[in-house]
């Protein structure tokens, strides 16, 4: 049915083009910035980053933290944001000397544990800096992800580590495959499968476990939602 899912939502959008970015560098600060925010306020900041010549490693580490924390205010939780990417701004000025495609030489399995171990970056913003930015074959989870998932049926989350276990099993481990299929349950998630659901112009409706629950009257529907209680 992972199949199928698929097939449909790239039908229903199109291919999305996903991650928004002039450079690798960019998309990994935007992994950064988007945290616990919208992407409309990650731009803002980004454009403003841009205005002002501070888009690169370099002019990040050399950035004071109160002007830092000003350029990309937009975004949310400034001051926590700044510091994080001038962590990771010294972690690869250390490790990689700010040398982006070098950090992508290292393998999926020894670089993923040296993000992880960086103050701020969970394993979500690890794994979209992973995929989107150093094109390594790591299916990104989100919120979306698990709640579609489990309204669709495909799993009963036991937490992102699980579902990510899931999609790299069931898939090709394609990182062209996997950009776009996180980045089609996005586009279902903001549109459709909502905190409350849009259903009736959901383009996976009729492979959805909830929604055939609803639809096949109330002693289905209850033993159906029961499953996602």
């Amino acid at each position: 049915m992972i199949k199928k899912i698929f097939q449909k939502l790239i039908r229903h959008f199109g291919p999305q083009h996903w991650w928004p970015a002039g450079s690798p560098f960019e998309v990994i600060v935007g992994a950064i910035l988007t945290q616990q925010t919208s992407w409309k306020n990650v731009e803002k900041a980004i454009d403003s980053l841009k205005r002002v010549k501070k888009l690169s490693p370099e002019a990040i580490l050399k950035t004071p933290d109160g002007l830092l924390q000003k350029i990309i205010r937009s975004s949310g939780y400034y001051k926590q944001k700044a510091k994080k990417l001038k962590i990771f701004c010294k972690f690869l000025e250390k490790t990689f000397n700010c040398n982006v495609k070098m950090m992508r030489s290292v393998r999926l399995s020894a670089l993923r544990p040296q993000l992880l171990s960086l103050w701020g970056i969970g394993r979500e913003t690890a794994d979209s800096i992973l995929l989107y930015a150093l094109d390594k074959p790591v299916f990104v989870v989100d919120a979306y992800t698990i709640r579609i998932g489990e309204r669709v049926g495909l799993f009963r989350s036991e937490g992102y580590e699980h579902v990510r276990g899931f999609f790299e099993l069931k898939l090709a481990h394609s990182v062209t495959l996997y950009k776009e299929y996180h980045a089609l349950l996005v586009a279902l998630g903001k549109d459709h499968c909502k905190t409350k659901p849009v259903c009736a112009q959901c383009p996976i409706r009729t492979l959805c476990d909830r929604h055939q629950g609803y639809s096949m009257g109330p002693n289905r529907a209850i033993l159906k939602i029961s499953r996602y209680a």
